[in-house]
């Protein structure tokens, strides 16, 4: 049986570039090497394209200089990959190999956000993940709940604010938060994942310095009201048009919140699979991360995580992460494992999927019959 020639794409041009290099890390010891022939990729935080022996290996330590520069496929025509040649001429182009899926392990902007799909649906090939739209809109969380206000989804109050607006009036932006209520609230990047530039705000201080961290990454900042007592619950939904979801899963953050240190750094917050909840609110967390995932056209994996308020008894959907971390540690394939799928089985699934959608896209006509 011919081998499956896998491109796993890594690294990338967002605050997420260290995390992707994990998320690849545990991919690529994933995939199986009797089924696969696996072309490693590495994105440079400059942008640039990278192949080599090892190339992972290679940006885990920061010495990129020996590797290759990849040319992204970018035309249906062409779908191999070139790597330039530096001779005693100038460069020369090299045929390195046809690619039959790609697998993007991009966190972030540049790589979650619709924009590496784009230029591989312009090349016309096969790619694991959500299409331009699913990932766009999946990414920026205004317009993320925009959607799910519109299609009836429980989330917790927010508001949109630009970089220009905290820059020209920080004073009348703050106050347009607190008209939302009582502290604390959240201020996020609208465009950024794995809680890169998010702060907990429980004052007008910490609300000025929140709204300037997050500017730091993003041009759109989402401030949302904190919710009391609430629990951290997250669901995997894997498949297409018809997704299934996984059990629920409860994040015990070990830090005021699910932060950055606690998810990557120190791996000190706990996960509690299955959750401990009623069967009747597990139930109706999945049917949300369900609704929520066709809702944004969403295809090939996500994962929903909510916030359920144990007081009121009520719940929320906070985000839904169409390229979610995929390191040792991370819930979306625990809570596949949990459901009785393995992390390889699981890699193999997101595989076949792509073949799916590709079959799907196929299908469309391109052409205004004569």
């Amino acid at each position: 049986m011919n081998k499956l020639r896998v491109a796993v794409l890594f690294g990338g041009r967002s605050g997420e570039h260290d995390v992707s290099l994990m998320s690849a890390r545990s991919v690529l010891n994933a995939l199986d090497p009797e089924r696969y022939e696996v072309i490693q990729i590495g994105i440079t935080l400059d942008g640039n394209w990278l192949t080599g022996e090892n190339t992972l290996d290679a940006f885990e330590k920061g010495n990129i200089k020996e590797l290759d520069r990849v040319v992204p496929p970018s035309e249906p025509a062409h779908q191999s990959l070139y790597v330039v040649r530096s001779t005693k001429l100038g460069d020369k182009l090299e045929t390195l190999s046809g690619v039959d899926v790609f697998f993007p392990v991009l966190h972030g902007p540049f790589g979650e956000d619709g924009t590496i799909q784009g230029l591989l649906e312009l090349a016309d090939v096969a790619y694991v993940g959500a299409g331009v739209a699913g990932s766009s809109v999946g990414m920026d969380k205004g317009i993320f709940k925009d959607v799910m206000r519109a299609n009836g989804i429980p989330i917790v109050d927010s508001i949109l604010v630009l970089r220009g607006e905290i820059e020209k009036d920080m004073n009348a932006v703050i106050e347009k938060v607190e008209q939302m209520g009582a502290y604390p609230f959240f201020a996020k990047p609208a465009n950024l994942g794995s809680s890169v530039g998010i702060s907990k705000c429980n004052s007008r201080s910490d609300l000025g310095e929140g709204l300037m961290e997050a500017a730091r990454y993003d041009r759109r900042i989402v401030v949302e009201r904190g919710v009391g007592n609430v629990r951290e619950i997250e669901v995997s939904v894997l498949g297409n048009e018809h997704p299934q979801t996984s059990v629920c899963g409860e994040v015990l953050p070990s830090r005021e919140f699910y932060s950055y240190e606690s998810k990557y750094i120190d791996g000190t917050s706990g996960l509690l699979i299955p959750a401990n909840l009623p069967s009747e609110i597990s139930d109706k967390i999945r049917e949300y991360a369900a609704r929520a995932y066709k809702a944004i056209d969403c295809a090939g994996m996500a994962r929903a995580d909510f916030f359920f308020d144990n007081d009121m008894k009520k719940i929320y959907l906070n985000e839904l992460n169409t390229l979610p971390g995929f390191t040792s540690i991370s819930m979306y394939p625990k809570l596949w494992q949990a459901t009785g799928l393995t992390y390889p089985q699981l890699v193999d699934r997101l595989i076949e999927l792509a073949f799916e959608r590709k079959a799907q896209r196929d299908h469309t006509e391109r052409r205004r019959a004569a």
